[in-house]
C-alpha cells in the first residue's frame, strides 16, 4: 500500500480515536462534583483529566480532546462537572475556571511535549510542574469569572481558591505518575514529542488516511 505523507496541519483516524477517549474520559470524571465554601466552585475530577491528556497526548491532541469535551457541553449535553451542560455552567461563577479548561489542555500538553523521556523521575517532576502551571492558570482565569459573575474583588477571588490547593496538588501528582505510567506501557500514545524525540513535525510519513482540521 503506498505511503501518504501527512504535514503537521493534518490528524489521523487513529487520532481522532484517542481525542474522542479522552474526551469521555472528562466527561465521565464529571461524575465527582463537592460544593465548597460560598463560592459555588465545587471540588472536581474534570480537571485531573483535562491535566492527563494534555500530559499524555501533547499539546495538539490533548488540547482537541478538550475543546471536543467543552463543545459537546456547549451542544447541550450534560458534560461538566455534576452533569451540568457547558452552556448553562459558563452562566454562573464557574465561567473562569471553563474558560482555563480550553487553555490549560494546550499549556499543560506543550510544557510536557518538551520534557525528557530518560530518567523516568526527571520526566515524572516535569509533568508535575507542568500540571501545576496548569492548576495557576486556572485559579487566575476562574478568579476573573468570580469577580465578573459574584460581587467579589480580586484578592477575595484568588483567596477562593485557596481550601482548593492540597486536593488540586493531590489531583497533579496522580496525573503525573498515572500519565507517565501510561506512556512508558503505551509510548505509542505520544506519536509527537516534540524537542524531546526531535521528531520532524513538519513532514511525517504514514499508511493512514489523515482528515485536515486546519
Amino acid at each position: 500500500m503506498p505511503k501518504r505523507t501527512v504535514s503537521v496541519g493534518r490528524i489521523s483516524a487513529a487520532d481522532i480515536a484517542v481525542i474522542a477517549a479522552f474526551a469521555a474520559l472528562i466527561i465521565v470524571l464529571g461524575a465527582v462534583s463537592i460544593p465548597v465554601g460560598s463560592s459555588g466552585v465545587p471540588i472536581v475530577l474534570q480537571n485531573m483529566g483535562i491535566a492527563m491528556a494534555g500530559m499524555i497526548l501533547g499539546w495538539r491532541r490533548g488540547g482537541l480532546a478538550v475543546l471536543l469535551f467543552l463543545g459537546v457541553g456547549f451542544l447541550g449535553v450534560p458534560n461538566m462537572a455534576g452533569w451540568t451542560p457547558a452552556l448553562t455552567a459558563v452562566s454562573g461563577p464557574t465561567v473562569g475556571y471553563i474558560v482555563g479548561y480550553a487553555v490549560i489542555g494546550f499549556v499543560i500538553g506543550a510544557l510536557c511535549d518538551i520534557a525528557p523521556r530518560r530518567p523516568q523521575s526527571l520526566q515524572l517532576a516535569w509533568f508535575f510542574v507542568a500540571g501545576v502551571v496548569g492548576v495557576a492558570i486556572c485559579y487566575l482565569l476562574g478568579s476573573v469569572g468570580l469577580v465578573i459573575r459574584t460581587d467579589m474583588d480580586f484578592g477575595a477571588a484568588l483567596a477562593a481558591n485557596v481550601p482548593f490547593i492540597p486536593g488540586d496538588l493531590i489531583k497533579t501528582v496522580v496525573a503525573a505518575l498515572v500519565s507517565t505510567a501510561v506512556l512508558r506501557a503505551i509510548p505509542d500514545l505520544r506519536s509527537e514529542r516534540g524537542v524531546a524525540e526531535k521528531r520532524n513535525t513538519d513532514d511525517v510519513t504514514t499508511d493512514e488516511p489523515s482528515i485536515s482540521v486546519s
